[in-house]
């Protein structure tokens, strides 16, 4: 019976590198002289996967969000993993955002992925979604780097991650 090699298709970002990233912007945030005199405050939830900011002012809260971007950058953080809502009121008239990270595949884009593999119409690769992952097999290992590297030139939204290859057999 011929081997067949897998690899799986995962999105995530490192929850460390995110706490140090925010970390870094807040110092950066306490020190800058426009944001002197202003609530302005950056909070993880790690639980939830979000990133609170508040700031006084739409202007303020876009360039809190540069700070923080640029930190994440930084960090090798993927920022296509974090996603902006939309800017609301909150006490003592300032605005607040949530971002929201993203950890793992929704189900909608494994099935983007799986569907665009399909229309690829590469021979001898199949692709299958498990849970939050899609794991993509073939007998051959040049097909699989074939896939991959169309899945790389391809964006989907956020930051593909290639991971756990096996070979069967």
């Amino acid at each position: 019976m011929a081997t067949t090699s897998s690899f799986d298709v995962t999105t995530g970002v490192d929850m460390m590198e995110v706490n140090n990233a925010v970390d870094q912007a807040q110092k950066e945030v306490a020190q800058r002289y426009d944001f002197k005199g202003h609530k302005i405050g950056i909070e993880l939830d790690e639980k939830a996967g979000t990133i609170t900011l508040t700031a006084p002012d739409d202007y303020k809260l876009t360039a809190v969000w540069e700070v923080l971007q640029g930190k994440m950058v930084k960090r090798k953080v993927p920022v296509q993993n974090l996603t902006r809502g939309t800017a609301e009121s909150a006490a003592g008239s300032s605005l607040r955002q949530v971002i929201t990270l993203t950890q793992g595949l929704s189900s909608d884009l494994c099935r983007e992925i799986v569907r665009y593999l399909k229309d690829l119409k590469l021979k001898k690769v199949q692709s299958a979604i498990q849970g939050d992952t899609v794991r993509i097999s073939s007998p051959s290992k040049d097909d699989l780097q074939g896939a991959m590297a169309t899945l790389r030139a391809h964006d989907f939204g956020v930051e593909l991650k290639f991971g756990n290859f096996r070979t069967n057999g």
